[in-house]
């Protein structure tokens, strides 16, 4: 019982956290941090990082997903295997709390 109210206050502060940033920026852009990562080292050293890119070797590799369908996939994937790994573990750490 314990562990499911802070487990509750946590999902609470989470979610007001959440809509407290959108309320506070409603018109912000939301950009990944790959493009801030670049804009900055871009920044740092004078632009010459710009004149290697991972173009220049990621396109010798020639794969190209089939559709937009596959992106979707590998996340979906990716996500059901995170979900599947932290599941084993609360689930491995449940049942030795209840067996002691």
């Amino acid at each position: 019982m314990k562990g499911e109210a802070i487990f509750a206050v946590i999902a609470i502060l989470f979610v007001a956290s959440f809509f407290y940033g959108m309320a506070a920026n409603p018109d912000s852009e939301f950009g990944g941090a790959d493009g801030q990562a670049e804009d900055v080292i871009a920044e740092i050293t004078d632009g010459q990082y710009e004149e290697w890119t991972a173009d220049s070797w990621v396109n010798s590799v020639k794969f190209e997903p089939p559709g937009g369908e596959t992106e979707s996939l590998l996340f979906a994937l990716q996500a059901a295997i995170g979900a599947i790994v932290l599941g084993y573990f609360f689930g491995y750490y449940k049942g030795k709390q209840q067996s002691e």
